[in-house]
């Protein structure tokens, strides 16, 4: 049975949207297939930087011809009702009458011949074009189609021959400005677009697998994503070094190559003396580098590039302008690090109130403050908690948003603090609170476990909770841009994995005060901030998003919705351990 090929080529696809795009290719495609009636034996989709793949494989040459019976008007019916029955009638439709218990009716006997397969494709095809979902895509031909990037070929192939139904998309602009013709499917494509970039015609799934390879291009990610891996850990096995491990940098390095030539850099030793996250950072978020460890696991000198070609040198050429670009980012890294350390962490404090958290919520001065007061309230709660470290590191937590390095490497924010309070020779259990606060980031990071820790991560994710629903910014179905869901869980895996005792209700309640003072403090400031929202009632909301997320987590967990509704419905409780017993006592009662 025949095969469809389909190839779309266009510039390069961002590594982030990829995935997704051969999913919806291969959804859209079979799901319009399968809605016209015609069935396969499987389907399989690839992405490359530059090029969609979709293969059909065991396709129909034509529809199957169907019978289906249509019944009309009644045939005492008026006559205009009966002639409009006619009219919608296919040529060769046979009708009769026929006694039902509602009465004699018209029925049609309607025989449809299937359509040739390949028409199907291209109204399947043409509909994809127009509804792709991106995430976010360009206009770039005259007739407003939009694509992630512009579309430079269409190959697209069905039984091993060449597509022959026109699917018009649009005069559109080269790149050097000139005017190309309307692009049609064609039976050829190129390979890579240095080593390889001459067309070439195929005739089938194997044929055109076979031949990229042969020009430079490894189609299928997961190849590309072994053979990045296996040989970026050879390389340093060669060195007598390890790969460190980074599988969202290994995925989206595969998608910036299509043919991965791996090769090995230096660090020079004058920035070895950075702190890890500094080095580590700088290489991964602007340089897309792996970095290479020690047999003891502290940072070595080295780091992995993948390139996108093979040069006649080796790749010396290569590696030596990233080393060049490297050095370069390091230099600013070193320089902020140098600078920052001239100046203590706590002399930065006063430097946040110039730093505004939210237009309606006051600076990040008044969140610390509101934070600190937070923070020694939970004290209380915490075993080993001590309530002067707690103040401290609530004091110190947000001081490095102020610091270049920061300012350079938003992602080092908190572990930056960590590194300078520990120059200022503060508690280690503060400058481990400085690091932790934000934790945990999502469902798979740790949560803090000491308690100075707990304390402050507790206080700053309640504050954000409470001030964001004072205001009404409440997140609304897939949208939530101050990351709310995130905070809650946060909470509740903080409190339940840490076995706190408290009333979160009451905790929350003694926030309402500090939170009216601070936005009342501020409201002669050029930020107008309204003071109405922040109230007893934010409790009552926030407690009920919270009672939502716990939900959700214990649902993703695997316990019984309906017990978990059984114990909420009694109301009114507020420690969340208590409350995860009772669901455990409830499930262990009914087994």
């Amino acid at each position: 049975m025949p095969e469809l090929l389909l190839e779309i080529l266009s510039e390069e696809i961002p590594a982030r949207m990829q995935a997704r795009a051969a999913d919806d290719l291969k959804r859209l495609v079979t799901d319009g297939l399968k809605a016209a009636g015609l069935d396969f034996r499987k389907a399989e989709a690839y992405v490359t930087p530059r090029r969609l793949c979709l293969v059909v494989d065991g396709l129909p040459e034509k529809q199957p011809d169907v019978s289906e019976e249509r019944r009309g008007p009644k045939v005492d019916a008026p006559e205009q009702a009966v002639a409009g029955f006619r009219k919608s009638l296919p040529e060769g439709a046979v009708i009769e009458q026929r006694e039902t218990p509602k009465g004699t009716f018209f029925f049609a006997l309607v025989d449809i011949k299937g359509a040739w397969t390949s028409q199907v494709i291209a109204i399947v095809f043409y509909k994809l074009l127009i509804t792709f979902p991106w995430p976010k895509s360009m206009r770039w031909s005259s007739g407003g189609m939009r694509w992630v990037r512009p579309i430079t070929q269409i190959m697209m192939t069905f039984g091993g021959q060449r597509f022959d139904v026109p699917i018009l998309l649009g005069v559109h602009v080269g790149p050097n400005g000139n005017t190309i013709s309307p692009l049609l499917p064609e039976d050829s494509t190129v390979g890579h677009r240095f080593l390889a970039p001459d067309a070439f015609e195929v005739k089938d799934f194997a044929d055109y697998k076979a031949k990229l390879l042969n020009a430079k291009v490894m189609l299928d990610p997961a190849e590309r994503r072994a053979k990045i891996e296996a040989d970026a850990k050879a390389l340093a096995a060669k060195e007598g070094l390890s790969l460190k491990d980074d599988p969202g940098l290994l995925d989206e390095v595969t998608g910036l190559v299509e043919w991965p030539v791996v090769l090995m850099g230096t660090i020079e030793q004058q920035f070895m003396t950075l702190p890890a996250e500094v080095l580590t950072t700088s290489m991964r978020a602007h340089q897309k580098y792996f970095a290479c460890l020690n047999a003891d696991g502290t940072l070595a000198n080295k780091f992995i590039v993948v390139a996108n070609t093979e040069t006649k040198d080796g790749g010396k050429q290569v590696v030596a302008g990233n080393e060049r670009v490297l050095r370069a980012r390091l230099s600013d890294a070193k320089f902020f690090w140098d600078q920052d350390r001239a100046q203590t962490l706590e002399s930065r404090v006063d430097a946040l109130k110039d730093r505004v958290f939210h237009a309606k919520l006051g600076n990040l001065l008044e969140k610390v403050d509101r934070v600190e007061v937070l923070a020694a309230e939970i004290a209380a709660h915490v075993p080993g908690a001590d309530k002067d470290k707690v103040k401290r590191a609530a004091r110190l937590a947000k001081a490095d948003l102020s610091t270049g390095m920061v300012g350079e490497f938003p992602e080092l924010q908190g572990l930056m603090g960590r590194y300078y309070a520990i120059a200022d020779g503060e508690d280690a259990a503060v400058c481990d609170a400085i690091a932790e606060h934000y934790s945990p980031l999502g469902p798979n990071d740790t949560c803090p476990t000491h308690p100075v820790s707990v304390c402050v991560a507790l206080a700053d994710k309640i504050d954000t909770l409470v001030g964001f629903f004072g205001i009404e910014q409440f997140p609304t179905g897939s949208k939530d841009p101050y990351a709310l869901r995130r905070a809650a869980l946060g909470v509740i895996r903080i409190i339940l994995e840490n076995q706190l005792r408290f009333a979160l209700k009451d905790v929350i309640n003694k926030l309402i005060p500090a939170f009216m003072l601070s936005v009342e403090s501020t409201v002669e400031s050029s930020v107008e901030r309204p003071i109405r929202g922040i109230s007893a009632e934010t409790a009552e909301w926030v407690m009920i998003f919270l009672a939502d997320r716990l939900k959700v987590h214990l649902r993703e967990q695997g316990v019984r919705h309906d017990l978990i509704d059984a114990v909420f419905a009694l109301g009114g409780e507020d420690d969340l351990v208590r409350l995860i017993k009772r669901v455990e006592a409830l499930q262990s009662f009914l087994a």
